[in-house]
């Protein structure tokens, strides 16, 4: 059986942005953890500082909840993770979900990441569902423990759509 290689890193998203054609979107969404340990919430797995991070306190599946008050096309959601500086705490399969409340969530990526070092892009342009209004991003295993790590957590929208969220 080959050894599964290694997650490669993606783009800084400050640099997407630069390009023009990205749009970084979170702060238009409502955030919430599964749990989080006192000090590691959503402001650490938001702010710019990849020395921060949020860490679940609680069994798995932990999740990144997400809810926008309209329909909101999102393009690509980066997360950032490096299995060096805390690798027993590091995810290692990561679903996504979207839909219009958490009540009717739909996976439509599901991701396995071998000792990540840096931002890692999902691309959650997926023919049929174009707009979401809810969705939440599952780490269902780590690469040892139970208690799982993201530094950082970003989501993007082409700058070129005519309007930045659809009516409900």
């Amino acid at each position: 059986m080959a050894t599964p290689s290694k997650t490669p890193p993606g783009a800084d998203p400050k640099q997407l942005e630069r390009t023009g054609t990205v749009r970084e979107i979170g702060s238009q969404a409502v955030w919430s953890l599964s749990s989080c340990k006192p000090g590691f919430g959503v402001d650490q797995l938001r702010d710019d500082n990849l020395e921060t991070y949020w860490q679940s306190d609680g069994s798995q599946p932990h999740l990144v909840n997400i809810q926008f008050r309209r329909r909101t096309t999102v393009k690509m959601l980066c997360i950032y993770a490096d299995y060096k500086s805390d690798e027993s705490y590091t995810p290692s399969k990561i679903s996504v979900r979207v839909g219009n409340n958490f009540h009717n969530l739909q996976e439509i990526r599901q991701l396995e990441m071998v000792e990540p070092s840096g931002w890692i892009h999902i691309s959650l342009m997926n023919p049929g569902v174009t707009e979401c209004k809810a969705f939440d991003q599952g780490t269902e295993s780590s690469h040892l423990l139970t208690v799982e790590h993201l530094q950082a957590y970003r989501l993007f929208k082409r700058v070129d759509e005519n309007t930045d969220t659809q009516p409900q």
